[in-house]
């Protein structure tokens, strides 16, 4: 029997940590991350990456960036995280491996997702609609050693895509705008990403 998904969280965007980080630490807390996402807003400095990822790694959880490698480097993130682009994905992998992560999504094809693998990425994320991501993440699971990552763009989708054999299911928006506060919903898509009912 597979292991349960586990979670991969993505934050709305942030531009200061101050007001964040108290919301982040309670999410966090109340479900097991295997990772996170930093979705940096507008004029977001270094010391907002540092103070993120002082919170994660003392909870053993990746963070990963979206945008520049250097900014991984320089501010204790774990990897990087690519739109699909050959280039970009090529780029980011000869400054980056094997000393940090380097993941991919946007993939619109079975092609660019068995390009991505073969070019060395270290994980696959599926961010179709539904049901792109549900048959891309059981193609994908059923046959390839490089792990993958099935987007949920709600909290009912996260049961069929954990059911599919990735090893991670991303939660991102549906988690910050939920009424009774991201805590309660991570409680709940931790439940649902361990096959709960």
């Amino acid at each position: 029997m597979s292991e349960p998904a586990r979670l991969y969280l993505v934050t709305p965007l942030v531009t200061a940590a101050d007001a964040f980080l108290p919301v982040l630490r309670e999410a966090l807390e109340a479900a097991d991350v295997a990772s996170l996402l930093l979705r940096l807003g507008e004029g977001a400095g270094d010391e907002t990456v540092r103070a993120v990822a002082a919170l994660t790694q003392k909870r053993d959880i990746a963070l990963m960036l979206e945008g520049e490698a250097e900014r991984v480097a320089r501010c204790g993130a774990d990897g990087l995280h690519v739109s699909h682009d050959e280039k970009r994905l090529a780029a980011a992998l000869k400054r980056l491996h094997p000393d940090f992560i380097v993941g991919v999504g946007g993939l619109e094809t079975r092609d660019d997702a068995m390009r991505a693998g073969e070019a060395g990425a270290d994980y696959l994320l599926f961010d179709g609609d539904f049901e792109q991501a549900l048959e891309r993440a059981a193609w994908w699971a059923e046959i390839f050693e490089t792990p993958c990552v099935a987007l949920a763009r709600r909290l009912e989708d996260i049961g069929p895509l954990a059911a599919t054999g990735a090893e991670f299911v991303m939660i991102g928006d549906f988690v910050w705008d939920d009424p009774r506060g991201p805590a309660e919903a991570m409680r709940e898509a931790s439940r649902l990403a361990g096959g709960a009912p």
